[in-house]
């Protein structure tokens, strides 16, 4: 029997992995910026390494991304406003990959290959949104 056959029907499930991972990275690293969470250091800590990387703004710039990554990891985790959340997350990761990853090359200790991935993924949720696992399917009948 063909594979394609075999699993014919469940796309709209093909999201539902991606989701879970991109929703973890993000909790994790928005916890982080915003509350100090699994060794993070918080809203200054945050805001002192943005100014000393040269984004303007640092504290209100800690604020923004710290909101972002947590929000929108919570939302693209429950499956709901996943668009939007992918957008905002995705233009998260542009920055980051711009002011702090590329200059370490690809790979290595703070290279852009993991924030390239996380971008990808981020793209990819802004694409086909959701799936059928989704608080967005459950409450406003989309079609997914």
């Amino acid at each position: 029997m063909c594979l394609a056959k075999l699993l014919k029907g469940y796309e709209g499930w093909a999201t539902l992995s991606l989701r879970l991972v991109i929703a973890a990275i993000f909790l994790f690293h928005g916890s982080q910026k915003l509350f100090g969470a699994f060794g993070g250091g918080g809203i200054s800590g945050t805001a002192q390494f943005f100014g000393g990387v040269g984004i303007p703004l640092p504290l209100a710039a800690a604020w923004l991304v710290g909101s972002v990554e947590f929000f929108g990891g919570l939302a693209v985790l429950l499956g709901v406003f996943t668009r939007y959340a992918a957008t905002l997350l995705s233009a998260v990761m542009a920055v980051a990959i711009l002011t702090v990853h590329l200059k370490n090359g690809f790979s290595g200790g703070g290279g852009f290959e993991f924030p390239l991935m996380v971008l990808a993924g981020t793209i990819s949720l802004l694409l086909s949104g959701p799936g059928k696992a989704s608080l967005e399917k459950t409450l406003w009948k989309k079609e997914m």
